[in-house]
């Protein structure tokens, strides 16, 4: 098929290879990208690397977003290495589990940042790196959750990161639209990561999501994979400023994606 012959583009997150951004890095493969990875620390690396590796990547390298020096150290490798870039898959959140776990009322103010920080403004920080080494048609894609627009227990502090988040989306795509630069979230439904381990009763909710969903069932992180591909494509050249839904059709129904009963 190969709708991404002759890009360039970082995939950010993976964790392992259960990782949504692993399976976007997987479409993306098969279509044709060159690839670069980012990691944090040893023992990430350990994961990460024999996965980037396995798909070719030509960049794999540490980044930690909440620090500035190492942004902009990651990003001159990638303007050294490549000059040019033509889309980013970010994947990255995080939020202490427990902030997650003692109710969304009893957030603290450091658990709040640490959230907000991690898993909202790394986006905006990649993009300020990354959008001058872009052309017209370059692409940014972040993975977001229903969370960040409805209430969901056990979701707590990072549902509101993830409303942050898509926020975010918007006001890139309309900074960034005038260079030709488009900017779209990704709203997965459930998928058993390293990161849903943190969220209580994940299993719970799983099993609510597919009962709700039209399609009767959660989805793949191949499917999460290929919708990504299509928004880092020039198929989506008139898509910006987008939360799109990969969730089975959950979101358009009535059914409550909470874990009670």
């Amino acid at each position: 098929m190969g709708i991404l012959k002759g890009k360039k583009g970082l995939i950010l997150g993976v964790a392992n290879n259960k990782s949504i951004a692993w399976g976007v890095a997987r479409a993306a493969r098969r279509e044709g990208a060159t690839l670069g990875f980012n990691y944090l620390g040893d023992q990430m690396e350990k994961r990460v690397r024999p996965l980037a590796e396995s798909l070719d990547a030509e960049i794999i390298a540490p980044m930690n977003v909440s620090d500035e020096a190492s942004m902009d150290a990651f990003f001159a490798k990638v303007k050294e290495q490549w000059g040019e870039l033509d889309f980013i898959v970010h994947s990255i959140a995080f939020a202490n589990k427990d902030a997650l776990r003692d109710g969304f009322a009893n957030t603290s103010r450091e658990d709040f940042h640490l959230a907000l920080d991690i898993s909202a403004y790394s986006f905006i920080a990649c993009a300020q790196r990354a959008a001058p080494m872009m052309k017209e048609g370059g692409s940014l894609v972040t993975m977001t959750y229903l969370g960040g627009e409805r209430a969901i227990p056990g979701y707590g502090v990072m549902g509101v990161a993830k409303a942050a988040l898509e926020a975010s989306t918007r006001y890139l795509a309309q900074d960034l639209g005038e260079r030709g630069i488009r900017v779209n979230s990704v709203s997965a439904g459930p998928i058993r990561t390293l990161a849903a381990s943190a969220v209580g009763d994940f299993r719970k909710l799983m099993e609510k999501s597919a009962r709700g969903a039209m399609l009767k069932r959660n989805v793949t992180q191949e499917e999460v994979g290929n919708t990504c591909v299509y928004l880092l494509s020039d198929l989506a050249s008139g898509v910006s400023g987008e939360v799109h839904y990969v969730d089975a059709g959950f979101h358009v129904g009535a059914g409550d994606p909470g874990v009670s009963d």
